[in-house]
């Protein structure tokens, strides 16, 4: 049977990494110089240069450093793989295509996803933009001690009209998208206000128009410095016009139409577990946010990959820690700002208090 990596060049795949990864000249990836020697090829992968710095006289290959480093499986097999996940390909097609064992592609697209989502580029959001919730069904899938002793899901979820969480195995992906913009999605324990509000925060700039539906969570935006419009989808209201030129620009669609694609793409994955499900809805992220598809998307991963940890990529505590900062302090200039006014309004050698 003909599978098709059997298609695909080695000597191709290592010469596009090392284009997108030194586009100038080979560098050392211990210490960034550029005084580099050729060593030969590696002997398991003969189309593997392996150089040597001057500098520092540390030995090093095309996929030192990276997440294709280290492994058994050729690189073309992983390119391959890449390039199937980047087609929304399940793990067990991916395992048919390339004739492996299917425990060993799930460790080799898990590596993949988490490599995109933990080197995707910040998201910053400005001018119009929406933001919503839409909750998810999963579960502890191969974790005994999650799942021992409980009741079956469908009847756990039968009837609950509350919202749903982490705890019930029905945990919120919360998301903002900038009308013409990028999108940044992100599951949460729930919905409550201080869940929520770092990601706002550090998310989208201050003085942005943030457009949400009727849920209370969102009633606090304008002391954070947003313009904020609702619409009441109780109500029947998805969309308003007003100021009266035709156009309904107050509306949450835009967000509503993410959602329905997030579910076309986590349909193929049957059964994803509350651990892995940031992983799968980040990197949609990365390849909504990239506007490409087929191999124009495989040259984006791949440069994603092999590129340079940038150094002003913030980690998601540092970013929840900014949110809470911010947060305390316009609480307290919100505070300020009633003193003074109660202060202004009092009669004059009265104090706030008497």
């Amino acid at each position: 049977m003909l599978h098709l990596h059997h298609l695909i060049d080695d000597a191709k795949c290592y010469e596009k990494v090392r284009c997108l990864r030194w586009p100038y000249a080979v560098r050392c990836p211990h210490g960034e110089s550029n005084k580099i020697a050729k060593r030969g090829r590696n002997h398991r992968h003969q189309e593997c240069r392996r150089y040597r710095c001057k500098k520092c006289g540390r030995r090093f290959d095309d996929p030192t450093g990276t997440i294709f480093a280290g492994h058994h499986q050729p690189l073309r097999v992983w390119i391959t793989g890449l390039y199937l996940m980047g087609l929304n390909v399940s793990d067990q097609q991916i395992a048919h295509e390339l004739d492996l064992n299917e425990s060993d592609v799930q460790e080799m697209t898990g590596l993949l996803r988490r490599g995109v989502v933990e080197r995707r580029p910040v998201v910053r959001l400005e001018g119009e933009v929406e933001c919503d919730e839409v909750y998810v069904i999963a579960g502890h899938k191969g974790r005994s001690d999650g799942i021992r002793g409980r009741k079956a899901r469908r009847n756990r979820l039968e009837g609950a009209r509350r919202r749903g969480t982490l705890a019930t195995e029905k945990p919120p992906i919360f998301g903002m998208i900038q009308r013409g913009g990028e999108v940044r999605i992100a599951m949460r324990e729930n919905v409550q206000q201080q869940t929520l509000a770092p990601l706002m925060l550090t998310t989208i700039t201050a003085g942005s128009t943030v457009h949400t539906d009727e849920y209370n969570i969102h009633e606090r935006l304008t002391q954070w410095g947003y313009e904020h419009k609702t619409v009441c989808h109780s109500r029947g209201e998805y969309a308003r016009d007003e100021d009266g030129d035709g156009f309904h620009e107050v509306h949450v669609n835009t967000m509503e139409g993410f959602w329905s694609l997030l579910r076309s793409w986590l349909r193929p994955h049957r059964g994803i577990s509350q651990e892995k499900l940031p992983l799968y809805s980040g990197f949609f992220e990365f390849v909504h946010n990239a506007k490409r598809r087929g191999k124009a998307l495989l040259g984006s991963l791949i440069g994603l990959l092999v590129a340079a940890q940038n150094s002003s990529s913030k980690p998601d505590m540092s970013l929840v820690e900014y949110g809470r900062d911010r947060i305390q302090y316009l609480e307290q200039a919100v505070l300020r700002s009633a003193y003074s006014r109660s202060a202004d309004a009092a009669p004059r050698g009265q104090g706030v208090g008497g």
